[in-house]
């Protein structure tokens, strides 16, 4: 019998999508990366950026155990930069700065993650004092979720960029068709929509 192992399932699934979302910049260059493709500007190193503050906060601040020691780097969004500022890298930010401290994010998270039991309570210090209290399975699976959900984003930016797909390198999650196949596949939706849609 397979004994059930709650906090080792949740953080497969959380290192499945860090593997996922790190895995679309590779073989990309410096402009395809941090290009905005969508009307809101989204690209591939924001979204890395962004995932790496979300488990900083989560994992370090929530429960006493914050990553910085003095004050994050000039470049790390804090509430007095511009809006969105976790959601692009500016021309200082290399790849491998992000990149670099998204991977010492994980371990920061690992560590508090590994030190702490499911039903420990921390506190978020962004969210309403009366709803601030969450317990640290509460905040994995809200981590695993936006970690999916900017995974997914990232799936889509690199499929516009050069036709990528898939989860992981070798693993495509799509059915075999050359490109002709894949032209006509969405011609034919386009078709039905137009037909459906008036």
């Amino acid at each position: 019998m397979i004994e059930p192992n709650p906090k080792a399932d949740l953080l497969r699934y959380l290192q499945e999508a860090r593997d996922a979302l790190v895995w679309k910049l590779d073989g990309l260059s410096e402009y395809d990366i941090r290009r905005p493709l969508t009307p809101t500007g989204t690209n591939l190193l924001g979204l890395v950026k962004h995932v790496a503050g979300v488990e900083l906060g989560y994992f370090g601040d929530t429960f006493g155990r914050p990553f910085f020691d003095e004050r994050p780097p000039t470049w790390w969004y804090t509430q007095d930069t511009e809006p969105n500022a976790d959601m692009w890298a500016t021309a200082d930010e290399s790849r491998e700065d992000i990149v670099g401290l998204y991977r010492l994010a994980w371990e920061h998270s690992d560590s508090t993650i590994a030190m702490l039991p499911l039903d420990a309570v921390g506190g978020v210090p962004w969210w309403p004092e009366e709803r601030r209290e969450a317990t640290l399975h509460h905040i994995l699976v809200r981590v695993i979720s936006d970690t999916q959900r900017h995974a997914g984003h990232a799936d889509i930016v690199r499929e516009l960029i050069d036709g990528s797909v898939g989860c992981s390198q070798g693993k495509g999650d799509l059915p075999p068709g050359d490109q002709a196949w894949w032209a006509s596949y969405r011609s034919r939706l386009e078709r039905v929509a137009r037909e459906v849609g008036g």
